[in-house]
């Protein structure tokens, strides 16, 4: 697996590849960091450069580009379906983990949800900053609270 590092207005970020493309974004600090052995390489690499490229956008102009591709190669079936439903949740709005557990049929597996949201591998791009506990407090984020509460006000969703 390749990796490279960027900076972020939320401190370094890393981010890995396979040959099927991005694979990881991660903060210092993750809670749940890539568990494979990483080369690391400029970041000239084309699906580093799509990601730096979307991560600019997101940070500064605010005009949003297509997702780099994505290769989610860790994961379960359930951990997927999860993700899934995280990339649906629009800029701007949030869901809690009850609301997604629902949606994925899975209205008893809360605590199961919390699990696979906190192990998503593509933080930002994949936004799983945007759920939210039942009575709308900030919980859980594996690259931390301050993290999330920073990008829900960057996007609009949580004033100061």
């Amino acid at each position: 697996m390749t990796a490279t590092t960027l900076d972020s207005p939320l401190g370094e970020l890393t981010l890995t590849a396979t040959e099927g493309g991005l694979s990881g974004l991660y903060f210092e600090n993750h809670q749940h960091p890539p568990q494979d052995e990483m080369e690391f390489v400029p970041n000239r690499h084309p699906y580093f450069e799509a990601a730096q490229s979307w991560l600019e956008a997101y940070f500064g102009e605010r005009i949003r580009k297509p997702l780099p591709v994505l290769d989610l190669v860790a994961g379960t079936g359930f951990q997927r379906r999860v993700w899934d439903e995280l990339s649906r949740i629009p800029e701007g709005g949030t869901l809690t983990y009850a609301d997604i557990a629902n949606r994925i049929g899975s209205p008893r597996g809360v605590r199961a949800v919390g699990a696979a949201v906190g192990r998503n591998p593509v933080s930002i791009l994949i936004p799983c900053h945007r759920v939210v506990g039942s009575n709308g407090t900030l919980t859980g984020f594996a690259g931390g609270l301050e993290r999330k509460r920073w990008l829900l006000v960057h996007e609009g969703i949580l004033c100061l």
